[in-house]
């Protein structure tokens, strides 16, 4: 993808039907290029650039490799009251998510909280579509995933942990959910690489080369060195948790216990997914939302005027409105695609 000032606007649906006749002109079926599209599109729509048609090339990479399987269907398993696992079959996590959906919403209305594990999976997108959808319902949603071995744990010296965000919606009286999505490394993965292609450099503390010197030269992390926790202890800590709760609670893969060097241009991490749903009204937090818009209140009046999803909640409304910004040559390339 290129990195240019010109920029056209193309509708939000005009978008979505492009990327998935591309994703299922390059090896997904029709049910699993439409739900990525829909996330990849969502991401570009809400401004979220480095989750956008930015990963574009690295999905197509990743097909033409044989790494992932874009045609694979995920297998839902119900094991208990209060728990949903699928089986992504070595597919990707969203179509899993998707196919699961109603089974985990029926327990979650039924015993007021239920879990999705998602093994064999693969995650290359923001995580925060995944959860706000439940806000939107009244629920209360997390989701936890991890990646590829590329953080160093605080006090280590090679990368374990990935950069695994953890994702949370809750839904908000009067007012768009409130929703956040954060990395527990210092910067995600696709800023860094954004950083690069623009010739860019990071702040101090967000990464090493690969002697485990810090710098704040993006293409030197990626290039054999690491990224670092935010946080120090405390990051590292949540990241371990992530590969507890993605990985180990899932029966998917750590952060570093796959090889994909036998399959050249993978670059989605083959691992897990958990999401935790919450039906507020089953407990004494039956005015959750209510709650919740207090709370946000309360914020403000303290001085902190943006909340989590606000960035994200403009940009849609004016993408909406002119229609979702994207790079003249960017579109041009995603139509070449095609040809």
């Amino acid at each position: 993808m290129t990195n240019t000032d010109e920029v056209t606007r193309i509708a939000f649906a005009e978008l979505k039907t492009l990327l998935a006749r591309v994703f299922e002109r390059h090896g997904t079926s029709a049910e699993v290029a439409a739900v990525l599209a829909d996330n990849c599109a969502s991401a570009q729509r809400d401004g979220s650039e480095s989750h956008g048609v930015f990963r574009i090339p690295g999905y197509l990479s990743t097909l033409a490799s044989g790494w992932v399987d874009g045609r694979a269907v995920p297998q839902v398993e119900d094991i208990a009251p209060g728990l949903v696992a699928v089986d992504a079959g070595n597919g990707f996590a969203q179509p899993a998510l998707a196919a699961a959906r109603g089974l985990l919403l029926d327990k979650v209305r039924h015993n007021g909280i239920a879990m999705l594990a998602i093994r064999n999976s693969h995650h290359f997108a923001a995580l925060w579509p995944d959860v706000e959808p439940f806000a939107r319902e009244g629920l209360v949603a997390l989701a936890f995933v991890n990646s590829m071995a590329c953080v160093v744990p605080y006090g280590g010296r090679k990368p374990l942990f990935g950069t695994n965000p953890i994702s949370f919606a809750a839904p908000r009286a009067d007012a768009d959910p409130l929703v956040f999505d954060l990395a527990t490394s210092a910067i995600a993965h696709g800023d860094v690489q954004i950083a690069a292609r623009e010739g860019q450099l990071l702040p101090e503390g967000y990464g090493v080369d690969s002697d485990g010197r810090p710098t704040c030269d993006p293409a030197a992390i990626l290039n054999g060195g690491a990224l670092l926790p935010f946080g120090g202890y405390k990051g590292s800590a949540l990241s371990m948790m992530v590969e507890l709760l993605a990985a180990a609670l899932t029966g998917g893969n750590f952060s570093f216990e796959f090889d994909w060097s036998q399959h050249p241009g993978a670059k989605t991490p083959w691992t897990g997914e958990l999401l935790i749903v919450i039906d507020p009204s089953r407990g004494a937090g039956s005015n959750f939302a209510e709650r919740t818009a207090t709370l946000v209140r309360e914020m403000a009046a303290a001085g902190q005027t943006r909340q989590p999803g606000d960035r994200r909640y403009r940009q849609r409304a004016e993408s909406a409105r002119a229609g979702v910004a994207i790079a003249s040559e960017d579109l041009a390339y995603l139509r070449g695609l095609l040809g």
